[in-house]
């Protein structure tokens, strides 16, 4: 049995034990996580396809340890023009090991009287993926750290808030530069709240996120 799932933007061919490599989770080392958009099952035989997602399926998975990818060496040349900029990107990833998949959306025929509450799901569906915010209108983030940001998983300024000072700045060490983060998760509150002239005013102090 194996299941396509999609995990941190990515779509993954699964099977139950398998190890998956995936985007920087939040979920500490350890502990358990489900994820329900599950695209398609195969059973045996049956194969099941959502659409998009396959309501009631999910994938049960256990952290492993959070880790770097291997280095990629990024490498820009303009003939004539001197220009020669080299940098080197390691990708923040989580080991996860799949330990169950659920398959009960596929086998769950369910009756014509609960068409309208399957209604109100799919209207409820695209709150689970929220839509990702500018988060260079934080002073002191610039693209190529709110790059590394989403690909660690805060891509919304909520998430950017819920986010400790420190942890933000183990996400983003190898951006080079040198970068104040102890008013990043203040500022994604006030952006999260659209408490934007607030925010506005208190930009105006600050130098590059530092007060």
């Amino acid at each position: 049995m194996y299941a396509i799932v999609e995990i941190a933007g990515q779509q993954f061919k699964v099977a139950k034990d398998q190890k998956v490599y995936v985007h920087r989770l939040q979920t500490e080392e350890g502990q358990k996580v489900t994820f329900d958009n599950v695209l398609l099952l195969e059973d045996g035989k049956n194969i099941t396809i959502g659409a998009p997602a396959i309501d009631g399926a999910a994938v049960e998975a256990k952290v492993v340890k959070h880790l770097k990818g291997d280095k990629v060496i990024v490498f820009k040349k303009k003939r004539r023009k001197g220009y020669k900029v080299k940098n080197g990107h390691r990708q923040y990833l989580t080991e996860i090991v799949i330990e169950n998949i659920l398959s009960s959306g596929a086998k769950k025929s369910a009756p014509k009287k609960e068409a309208a509450p399957k209604a109100e799901a799919k209207k409820a569906a695209p709150k689970k993926s929220a839509k990702a915010d500018d988060l260079k209108k934080v002073e002191g983030i610039g693209p190529k750290i709110a790059e590394t940001l989403a690909a660690a998983g805060i891509s919304t300024f909520a998430e950017l808030a819920k986010a400790d000072a420190s942890k933000i700045s183990e996400i983003i060490a190898d951006v080079r530069g040198n970068h104040v983060t102890d008013t990043w998760p203040a500022q994604a509150k006030l952006a999260a709240d659209g408490k934007w002239d607030e925010l506005k005013k208190w930009q105006d102090e600050l130098d590059g996120g530092k007060a």
